[in-house]
């Protein structure tokens, strides 16, 4: 009987050393640089509108932890750069987009980027388990849907992007400043939209698409800046995008256009 119990324990030892040993390869070589905190501040502030900024709650990412709070803000808006969209599967290094939310996507939304970045950030989860981990999440209520209207703005001059949905790995850099306006459960043909287009306005629900049709809780309906505003942003952000490219080559933007 002791002889057995032993040898189920050692069976039991190597089958979690086993399973640690695949989640350190499958993670190995994807553990994010911690951004310089400047630099990091003002790309994701620039997601905001001019006037929200500095008053903005400012979230920065520690690789090693998860975010926290750079700058304590006092208007409600709050900022961060995201570096990993559950979604999609997969770690990359080379994803940053600037995102902002008003108090409700504060409340409803952020969590999500939270608890996934502090799960790749422990080094203990794949990311087909973070991805399981948030399906589970969602269908048990843990996340729930924004509880009134509300918008999020990714005004930034450039972001580092999925272009497409979830079927799609490909990685881009565009100019696309644009406004999310939170629509939780709708379908592309309730509002008459193409799914395959790109022009604005358009619907994007990245969980829906991976969870079947009104299981997504954080739909946006986005309106993509005018061409007028859209060239400010830029003109006004020139400074920020060459620290950007400096910083990484990647940061070079390849496209006016495109949605996350």
């Amino acid at each position: 009987m002791l002889r057995q119990l032993f040898m189920q324990s050692i069976a039991t030892c190597v089958a979690v050393l086993s399973f640690t040993h695949l989640v350190a390869q499958e993670t190995a070589g994807t553990q994010l640089e911690k951004m310089p905190a400047d630099l990091e501040s003002d790309f994701a502030r620039s997601a905001l509108p001019p006037h929200l900024r500095m008053e903005a709650t400012v979230y920065l990412l520690d690789p090693q932890k998860g975010f926290y709070v750079g700058h304590q803000g006092s208007n409600g808006f709050i900022c961060f750069v995201s570096r990993t969209e559950w979604e999609w599967s997969e770690f990359r290094k080379d994803l940053a987009t600037p995102i902002s939310y008003d108090a409700e996507g504060a409340k409803n939304i952020f969590p999500v980027y939270m608890a996934v970045a502090e799960m790749r950030a422990s080094g203990k989860f794949t990311p087909a388990q973070i991805k399981d981990t948030m399906i589970s999440r969602i269908n048990r209520g843990v996340y729930k849907a924004p509880a009134r209207e509300g918008v999020s703005y990714m005004l930034a001059p450039l972001m580092r992007v999925y272009p497409g949905l979830p079927d799609n790995n490909t990685i881009v850099t565009v100019s696309y400043p644009h406004y999310m306006f939170y629509a939780p459960y709708i379908t592309h043909a309730e509002l008459g939209f193409r799914k395959e287009s790109q022009d604005s306005p358009m619907l994007l629900n990245p969980a829906s698409f991976v969870m079947g049709e009104k299981k997504g809780p954080h739909g946006y309906i986005i309106f993509a800046a005018g061409e007028a505003e859209r060239k400010r942003i830029v003109s006004e952000g020139k400074d920020l995008m060459k620290r950007l490219m400096e910083y990484k080559p990647w940061f070079r933007v390849e496209s006016q256009a495109g949605h996350h």
